[in-house]
């Protein structure tokens, strides 16, 4: 029988584990597999381990795999395999498959500008605009948030759009946030990449009380759980299916 294994990350602020817990179960309808369950990466329980004895439990000879995770860094790339590896040995009667995380896509720019249609300010096309990742040490990170910036670019016409990351890679949020607050730019938009309210968010609220002016800057709520990343969602989960096409990863080999 086949399973859904949703990995979202984890936080230590319960609103952001709740957040995406309620997600999951707002998506498990629109999903046609038998056997569905989440856990998280860290932080919170259930684990990665409890999350697939749940599934073998319910009766799961094929689990599938979904890294509820913005894009392919450290965590989707070692820290998950490592752990399906480990559930391999555990269950060896068990096909593990291993669906992409959400990825580069266009509709999660399209949030990006739903959240800024949504506080109610005028979009100026001189405005300049600051992205915020969760950063990582991993190359392909910068890559990817390059390609979102071009993304963005070119929906709203904005030329001024930059990428200040929260860890681990440079140029930092609190950088870019003061050396963009000292241009005094007609509006400063702080967009944050991230899917739940959690200690990061906290610390991106913090950093711009901070500045002596920080009615100039709109800061908008994070991507949230959209209807538009179920879809992703379900693509992802169908490309890892054997009977939809491309298999990320298969029992590692």
């Amino acid at each position: 029988m086949k399973a859904v294994l949703y990995i979202c990350h984890g936080s230590r602020i319960k609103k952001g584990r709740d957040e995406a817990l309620a997600f999951i179960e707002q998506t498990i309808p629109f999903m046609d597999v038998p056997i569905q369950e989440a856990c998280f990466l860290e932080l919170a329980h259930p684990t990665i381990e409890q999350g697939i004895t749940r599934c073998v439990e319910r009766g799961a000879t094929e689990i599938i795999v979904f890294p509820f995770l913005l894009l392919a860094a450290g965590h989707a790339k070692k820290d998950i395999p490592m752990e399906l590896e480990r559930a391999r040995f555990k269950f060896p009667s068990v096909t593990f498959r291993y669906a992409k995380p959400l990825g580069v896509h266009e509709a999660m720019v399209d949030i990006l500008v739903e959240r800024m249609k949504e506080t109610g300010q005028p979009i100026l096309p001189s405005a300049s605009v600051l992205i915020v990742g969760r950063g990582s040490s991993d190359p392909q990170i910068l890559d990817d948030f390059a390609r979102i910036r071009d993304l963005f670019r070119h929906k709203t016409k904005i030329r001024d759009v930059n990428i200040g990351y929260l860890a681990a890679a440079s140029p930092s949020f609190k950088e870019e946030l003061e050396r963009l607050h000292r241009q005094h730019p007609v509006q400063l938009w702080v967009l944050p990449y991230l899917l739940f309210t959690g200690v990061l968010s906290k610390k991106m609220e913090k950093e711009i009380t901070l500045l002596h002016s920080p009615e100039s800057i709109i800061l908008t709520k994070c991507l949230g759980y959209h209807s538009s990343i179920r879809k992703i969602m379900n693509d992802r989960i169908k490309e890892a299916d054997s009977t939809g096409g491309h298999q990320y990863v298969s029992n590692h080999g």
